[in-house]
């Protein structure tokens, strides 16, 4: 069973989207080594306790993003997606999870139950959304797969855009 937390064309600057479930969480604010300490890819920062940080590849503008959560673990559609890594977090009991964008110009609440979970984030089109980063339409998309599970560490999946490769070299390469 899945069931849709968020399915939408997100508005942002800075390519920057989080998910928090902490209100005393900070945001981002440029702390590559606070949100990828220890960490081997750039993509996802899940360093904080408080939220992680989501790197899209467009500077502004809107991309759409799709957060699912499973019960299980899905299958990785790797014709589709040209980028993915995984992350693990801990959403503690009475939290209430939200998405932001970049200096919580929007965001809303997740339907997110409290528990340990890995997070697939998987992202087409960043070398696109690159070059294009003040394109009028969509030109990256990502999709954020949620499942429960023990805490293990981050893992790159798939990386084929110079994109992500990119991130990797400097966010990431913190373990």
């Amino acid at each position: 069973m899945m069931r849709v937390l968020l399915d939408e064309t997100i508005m942002t600057d800075f390519g920057q989207l989080e998910l928090v479930w902490n209100d005393d969480y900070e945001g981002f604010l440029g702390d590559f080594p606070r949100v990828f300490a220890g960490q081997v890819n750039g993509l996802v920062g899940a360093a904080s306790k408080e939220g992680i940080y989501i790197n899209l590849a467009r500077r502004s503008g809107g991309s759409p993003v799709r957060i699912e959560l499973h019960e299980d673990a899905s299958t990785l559609d790797a014709a589709e997606w040209e980028d993915v890594v995984e992350v693990s977090i801990a959403v503690p009991p009475g939290a209430e999870p939200t998405w932001i964008t970049w200096a919580g110009e929007t965001g809303d609440t997740l339907d997110l139950p409290d528990g340990s979970y890995r997070v697939r984030v998987s992202a087409r089109g960043r070398d696109a959304g690159r070059e294009q980063e003040f394109a009028d339409g969509a030109v990256d998309a990502y999709l954020l797969e949620l499942w429960p599970a023990e805490a293990q560490p981050d893992a790159i999946v798939r990386s084929t855009s110079a994109d992500a490769a990119y991130w990797h070299r400097e966010a990431g390469g913190r373990r």
